[in-house]
């Protein structure tokens, strides 16, 4: 089971649009470059590497550093503990709608 500051990384790592755009377009390609991830953004390459920090922080990304190249990875791993946490609440949540459900067809 995951730790708690463990997930606080992920959850934190993923509250950021600029971090999730990074973790989306490291889904489509094996392995993207520093340069690459920094080029469609709307900020300097100091800006992009302060939020790949965040990223390889929380386990999400890993960068190796071939040469002058700094390539980043996606590690899809933590994301699938964070949406097990996410998923323990489902169970809640389809109780709730199934109740409000029943509500409304008594009152109709």
């Amino acid at each position: 089971m995951v730790q708690s500051h463990e997930l606080d990384r992920i959850f934190a790592a993923l509250t950021d649009p600029t971090r999730r755009a990074v973790l989306a377009r490291l889904a489509e390609e094996d392995s993207l470059s520093v340069s690459e991830l920094a080029r469609p953004l709307p900020m300097s390459l100091q800006a992009v590497v302060k939020h790949l920090e965040v990223l390889e922080g929380a386990g999400l990304i890993i960068r190796q550093k071939t040469g002058r190249t700094v390539a980043c990875r996606l590690v899809a791993a933590p994301m699938a503990d964070a949406m097990a946490w996410l998923q323990r609440y489902t169970r809640f949540w389809e109780s709730s709608l199934d109740r409000l459900a029943a509500a409304l067809e008594r009152t109709s």
